[in-house]
């Protein structure tokens, strides 16, 4: 059997920089830290990779704050925003009433009901900037019907199955009818179109299988587009909404023949799902930081104490242990370098067990730093975000309430 090698060494001195400004700062709970430096300078690397005329529109659920969102529509100059459930509907009205939202999935006619109710009377223009998303002849029906019972005319953005599978418009009879019940509709008014493609750089290189599968998106995209030209004519549909893409795969649109705008919000922060060839230009930029309740020396197992002199000659990693503030995120561990989830002992939203290899240097109320997996849900687990610049934690960004 190969004996793991020892993965623990010297902590890095980036980490050790942000766990001293966490401690000036009084911070003692696990909590979420943003690099606004990296985040920065990610957004710069998402806006000059972007060819000209693109639109750029923030997906809200990977960025769950107003504050940031606010910050990110400074710095890129953009009005467009992609939200996906009716609480963050409400907020983002309520916070930005100008801006243009475009709903990122299908809601439920009673959450867009729910989004009237909770609408404050002087947001009602708010409003007039959405962008309702539709996956079929049925939703549109409902929407249609909620229109009329508001008095207004819902712009309807429709949803294009370009490969994905999760449901949508294809070219063909369906889409012709949606098309022309639109048109009719005095209720109604077609918006554009969303396209999104996440499963193409997951897909294999070899033989051609990405690349088939890209063009095979795109040409029925193109497809949708020709059928709403006859519909609509050409003009409306080239002024439309044409979204595609996310985080992993905005950079394949090279012009806006295709596409005008394209949406994306975790490369900004890229969480580990989104550590994949076309965003190796990005950098980590939100961490999870925890304090050390307790460090040992050892690792004792509970009811195998036997078998740890076994467990530690077999694996150098499994020398030491910390306990750590809360766990049990989607998250890794990624200072001190080697720590390890301790499969026996279990995961734990407590107290989780971490072990590290001989080199592990942890004392009591030092903070371990993990990379989450996703930044949608694990944000909001954490209260307001901590910003970090220039060595210090300088502010302190509330994330939406959970439900959202």
């Amino acid at each position: 059997m190969s004996r793991p090698e020892d993965k623990s060494g010297p902590r890095d001195p980036y980490f050790l920089k942000m766990q001293t400004a966490l401690a000036e700062a009084n911070i003692a709970t696990p909590t979420l830290v943003i690099d606004r430096a990296r985040l920065n300078q990610n957004i710069d690397t998402l806006m000059s990779h972007l060819p000209e005329g693109m639109g750029y529109r923030i997906v809200a659920k990977s960025l769950p704050s107003l504050d940031l969102i606010a910050h990110i529509r400074e710095r890129t100059g953009t009005n467009r925003l992609m939200t996906f459930n009716q609480p963050m509907l409400n907020a983002l009205s309520e916070a930005m009433p100008e801006a243009s939202q475009l709903l990122g999935k299908p809601l439920p006619i009673q959450a867009a009901r729910n989004y009237f109710a909770g609408l404050s009377p002087d947001r009602s223009d708010a409003a007039d900037n959405i962008q309702w998303l539709i996956d079929s002849p049925s939703r549109l029906a409902d929407y249609e019907a909620l229109a009329r019972a508001e008095n207004r005319v819902f712009a309807i953005n429709l949803e294009l199955d370009v490969g994905l599978h999760r449901g949508g418009f294809e070219p063909g009879a369906e889409l012709q009818g949606t098309l022309e019940t639109i048109e009719n509709a005095p209720s109604l008014r077609f918006a554009g179109f969303m396209g999104y493609e996440p499963h193409l750089p997951s897909l294999p290189s070899a033989l051609g299988w990405r690349d088939r599968a890209k063009a095979n998106a795109w040409k029925l995209y193109r497809a949708c587009q020709a059928q709403a030209v006859d519909v609509f004519g050409e003009d409306h549909v080239r002024n439309a909404t044409r979204n595609a893409a996310g985080s992993p795969t905005y950079r394949y649109y090279q012009d806006t023949d295709l596409a005008n705008e394209v949406s994306a919000g975790s490369c900004l922060v890229k969480p580990t799902h989104f550590d994949t060839e076309l965003l190796e230009p990005h950098l980590p930029a939100g961490f999870i930081a925890t304090p050390v309740i307790k460090a040992m020396d050892k690792t004792r197992m509970p009811g195998l104490e036997f078998a740890d002199g076994v467990q530690k000659a077999l694996n150098p990693n499994y020398s030491k242990t910390v306990f750590i503030y809360g766990g049990h995120w989607l998250a890794d561990p990624v200072d001190p370098p080697g720590l390890e989830y301790n499969k026996t002992f279990g995961r734990s939203s407590n107290q989780e067990m971490l072990n590290g290899g001989p080199e592990l240097e942890m004392a009591m109320d030092d903070f371990v730093f993990f990379r989450p997996h996703q930044s949608e849900a694990v944000y909001l687990q954490f209260g307001d975000i901590a910003v970090y610049e220039d060595g210090q934690i300088v502010e302190r960004w509330p994330v939406f309430p959970a439900s959202a």
